[in-house]
């Protein structure tokens, strides 16, 4: 039986339909929230789901509610089948469309402008901030790249064209126009969901951006910030990397005296790299991959003994870890104090002052009254390797430098 309170709620069911809003953010200590809303998920019944009932699939298959919940839930009808309500033992059959309307809570990310550098006629430029993954995927959907460019640019119908640019830039196309995104690598930007990554093109002039990618004429330049003092001289890292799925993380291979006989796993991989700056503790250094392996930069800065400062996944053991057991983000985050105290600079959307307003509490939703989804505690960093130039035959884009590029 509903609750007085959930009978008097006007509840406005979104769908992909709906376009994100600059209304629907929430700004507060430099973090971009969104406001909570109503979404309808909708999913078709699995082989491996037919016969069980509802609450025992949505209990087994999709634990981060209580079973509690999902028998609440299909009583007052917000998991359906078919468009219809059904009872708690209603037996599930392959095929059928299951919906589940549900109080949804984005995880949030950096309050950070996602900006755009260059206008020309078929292409924009956008600098894509860390922490903000490209499109919709999991928990996120107007927290995302191309969410933030609907909502405050106007820019819609963004799709990716090529998957290799997950973690580098994305081509994305609207009607007639190409957008190369310059990526602010995110530490966890690997663990996002990058199922959606083709698009059939009927632009023309794309095809030459694809050609050029994968002719390999594309050239990338990242800046990084590494332990200890680095050569002087222009490095040259020749090592194969052999990227392990199922631990997350790539090892270098080279061949040996004692293995000199013995295949190397992993993919012929090079990198060069330049110092830019050094303070004696870090180093500022110029990194272009010639190929493009997975982790590929931050695997050879290990093995050359200067991993990425705040690196957790590829520090090694030879240097001075004053932040072990934390990940990346968590190192990342003691730097946080150098971030402007001004959060607005950081923002596209405008002042705080929307911190204080109120939103709706759905008196089902497990995440209220909380904005963010439990567990999340919204202090994510970047990892400290960034993209700053991208070149191909005819053109060239560049972003400029990251406050932790600037040594003191």
């Amino acid at each position: 039986m509903k609750t007085r309170r959930e009978e008097d709620m006007e509840i406005v069911w979104q769908t992909p339909a709906n376009p994100p809003e600059r209304h629907d953010y929430i700004f507060r200590n430099g973090v971009r929230y969104v406001r909570p809303y109503y979404f309808e998920f909708i999913c078709h019944v699995k082989n491996r789901w037919a016969g069980k009932t509802i609450v025992d699939l949505f209990s087994d298959e999709f634990k981060g509610r209580p079973y509690d919940y999902y028998v609440s839930a299909v009583k007052s009808g917000r998991i359906q089948v078919d468009g219809e309500m059904v009872p708690v033992s209603y037996i599930v059959q392959p095929s059928q469309k299951i919906s589940h309307f549900l109080h949804r809570h984005e995880p949030p990310v950096k309050a950070m402008e996602v900006s755009v550098l260059q206008k020309e006629l078929d292409v924009l430029t956008v600098c894509k901030p860390a922490s903000v993954p490209v499109h919709p995927c999991g928990q996120y959907r107007k927290n995302t790249v191309v969410g933030i460019l609907q909502a405050e640019h106007g820019l819609a119908s963004l799709f990716r064209i090529h998957p290799m640019f997950c973690s580098m830039f994305l081509l994305v196309v609207q009607k007639h126009i190409l957008i190369l995104f310059i990526d602010w690598i995110a530490w966890y930007l690997g663990s996002l969901s990058w199922r959606q990554v083709l698009l059939r093109l009927t632009f023309l002039g794309s095809r030459l951006w694809l050609f050029q990618i994968e002719a390999g004429m594309v050239e990338k330049q990242y800046v990084a910030k590494v332990i200890g003092v680095f050569p002087e001289d222009e490095q040259v890292v020749n090592a194969n990397v052999n990227y392990n799925a199922r631990e997350g993380r790539s090892t270098t291979e080279v061949e040996s005296v004692e293995n000199g006989s013995t295949a190397l796993k992993g993919k012929a991989a090079c990198t060069k790299f330049t110092r830019i700056s050094t303070n004696g503790t870090h180093s500022i250094i110029l990194c272009e991959p010639i190929t493009g392996r997975t982790h590929q930069i931050r695997v050879h800065l290990q093995y050359m003994g200067h991993p990425i400062a705040n690196d957790m996944l590829y520090l090694s053991e030879v240097t001075d870890r004053s932040t072990k057991g934390m990940c990346a983000d968590r190192a990342a985050a003691k730097s946080a104090q150098s971030l402007p105290s001004n959060p607005d600079k950081d923002c596209s959307a405008g002042s705080e002052e929307n911190s204080k307003e109120d939103f709706s509490i759905d008196p089902m939703c497990t995440n209220c009254p909380n904005l963010a989804p439990k567990g999340y505690d919204g202090h994510e960093e970047g990892l400290w390797l960034h993209c700053v130039r991208y070149t191909g035959p005819d053109w060239t884009y560049e972003c400029s430098y990251p406050d932790w590029a600037l040594l003191d």
